[in-house]
Formats: C-alpha cells, structure tokens, sequence
C-alpha cells in the first residue's frame, strides 16, 4: 500500500489532474479525462484514489506541499529591510506566475472547496509569512520598523498587492506598459513607506536589488 501512494503512476496521475483541472476547472474535470491524460485507464485511477473526491484532496495537499516548497527562503537575511523585503516578494512573485492557472481555478471554485482553497491560498505561504513576521519583529525592536505596526494585516496587504498585479498582468498584458519588476519595486516602495519608523516622504526609496 505504502509503494502505490509514492508510485510513478499515482505521480503521474497527480500531474494530470494538475494540468487538467487548470484548463477545465474542478467541477469541468473527469476521471476519465484526468486518466487519459496520465496514460492509464480510468479503473487506475479509482485503484490509487477511490474517486474524484479524493483525488482532488491529493492534489490540493500535492500543490500545497510544492507551494510551500517553493517559498521555502534558505538565504540568510542581509539585514537591509529593502534588500531583504524585494527578495521575498521576488519569491513570492515568480511562486505566482508559476502557478497562474491553477490559482486561477483555486480562487474561481473557492465557494465549491472553500477549505481546499483556504490550504492552498493561506498554508503554502506560512512558513514564509512567519519568517516575514519574526523578520519585521526584529526591525521593530532595532527601531526601523513602526511599533505601532500590526505586523499580520501588514503583510496580508503585501502580498496581496503581489497577486492582484499578478492576476492583472496575465489577464490584461497589452494594456500595462510598465514592467513587473517595476511593479514589484513600486508594491516594495509602498510597503516600506507605509511600516518605516522614520520615512522620508522627499527622498525616494532606492530600488532594491535581487539578491
């Protein structure tokens, strides 16, 4: 039992119900669709999953653990808030764009599988988040980050300024004329301005560097 939970079918089976649940949806998925694609028969399937219930739970908790894996930062910080702050929402940006249509799906059947969802949108990025937070804890007590700050609304609001941009860029590319990395610079600036202990409201914020 344990080798099919880790065979190459039940992976391939999961990259299949990846690819076409990000073109059909959940609810437009089938079984049989997902096993064609997967090159095996439908009785595979039903023989690793039990039905489609389950298979979609696999996937959401194979995307999830991907997701977070991908967020997983093992840079040590440089201890400059803008360097370090672009850095992760560089991260967090190409995490994004990476996984585009399946966000997409994610967000557009939440009511359908709102826990589901709520894993994926909310879990994959914790490890990040409380990084983050023990990050900016950090520069509250070495002063350059407001006291006043509440730290988890704070970064709630940053990253998801990092996926409306995300979602409009792919949705009405022609139409911006400006460039992502000038989009993420800019949420970058917004944010630092909105924490920063002492701004300076006449001084632009440098643009940051990728590390």
């Amino acid at each position: 039992m344990q080798a099919e939970l880790t065979s190459p079918t039940r992976q391939r089976l999961l990259d299949a119900a990846f690819r076409v649940c990000s073109e059909q949806g959940i609810h437009g998925a089938t079984t049989r669709e997902i096993a064609d694609v997967a090159g095996v028969n439908e009785v595979t399937l039903f023989r690793h999953f039990g039905n489609k219930e389950k298979l979609i739970a696999a996937l959401f908790e194979h995307v999830l653990a991907n997701l977070t894996e991908s967020l997983n930062i093992t840079e040590v910080d440089a201890h400059d808030l803008e360097r370090d702050i672009f850095r992760y929402a560089l991260r967090y940006h190409e995490m994004l764009t990476a996984n585009e249509a399946l966000i997409r799906t994610i967000l557009g059947e939440a009511k359908r599988h709102p826990e589901q969802a709520r894993q994926v949108m909310c879990e994959a990025g914790r490890s990040l988040r409380e990084r983050l937070i023990d990050y900016l804890r950090a520069a509250q007590n070495a002063g350059s980050v407001r006291e006043d700050v509440d730290l988890g609304p704070a970064l709630d609001a940053f990253t998801g300024m990092l996926l409306a941009g995300m979602l409009r860029r792919t949705s009405f590319k022609s139409y911006i004329d400006y460039s992502a990395d000038e989009y993420l610079h800019t949420v970058v600036d917004l944010f630092l301005r909105g924490i920063a202990a002492t701004p300076s409201p006449d001084k632009p914020l440098s643009k940051a560097q990728s590390a």
